[in-house]
């Protein structure tokens, strides 16, 4: 059922292009896997409370606007024209609730914005409401090396775990949506972070074997 101008008013219909792609809202009733566009999804926006603390940001995914996004110099490329994510429509005894839950879980900088959302099945679109973290909010931090955001997001940690869980979560939950719904700066972020993890596996495993043979040679 679409929740365009047509439709029932009542639906409440959210937008997730990040954690919550994975890590849902309470009291859903439909789940839709889709995408959106006129945006460019980056891991830009700091995090002082899930994936990082306020000593140590983390950072997690924001979108921008994608003309905005063109004035600015990326290293990464745009990539598709579509932002794919899930669309949750949320029962209506419980949309309060549900409301009040999200602004405390997206507080650090995220603001309301509305958006057409379109379906994977080719139904009607759907008005959806999404947090974005605009570029004027202070959390907002622009385009980053990206070796140096992997390393970052390597290292970062907060109360809701490790940000390399949170990236490496998004890119395994996009590549799952459908055949084209990856995120080319996602991936490259995810694949140089597993390089980091490699190394740090070997150079964990030498520095072990280097201790062992030290101990060995006391005896």
């Amino acid at each position: 059922m679409s929740a365009d101008s047509g439709a029932v008013e009542s639906e409440f219909w959210l937008f997730g292009y990040g954690s919550l792609i994975w890590k849902p809202p309470p009291h859903f009733d439909r789940r839709i896997p889709g995408f959106v566009t006129g945006y460019v999804r980056r891991f830009w926006q700091n995090s002082q409370d899930h994936r990082g603390t306020p000593e140590a940001p983390g950072r997690v995914v924001t979108l921008i606007e994608r003309s905005f996004w063109q004035t600015l110099d990326d290293p990464h490329p745009s990539g598709s024209e579509k932002i794919w994510g899930v669309a949750y429509r949320i029962e209506v005894a419980k949309v309060a609730e549900v409301r009040e839950y999200l602004d405390i879980r997206e507080i650090n900088g995220y603001t309301i914005h509305y958006t057409p959302f379109h379906p994977s099945d080719g139904s009607p679109t759907i008005r959806t409401l999404v947090y974005i973290g605009t570029p004027d909010n202070d959390q907002f931090m622009g385009p980053q090396d990206p070796q140096k955001l992997a390393e970052h997001i390597h290292r970062s940690v907060g109360p809701s775990g490790l940000n390399k869980d949170y990236l490496l979560h998004l890119d395994v939950a996009l590549d799952s949506l459908s055949a084209e719904s990856g995120d080319e700066h996602i991936k490259d972020l995810a694949n140089r972070v597993r390089k980091l993890e490699q190394e740090a596996t070997v150079d964990g495993s030498r520095a072990t074997t280097e201790a062992v043979d030290r101990e060995l040679k006391k005896v």
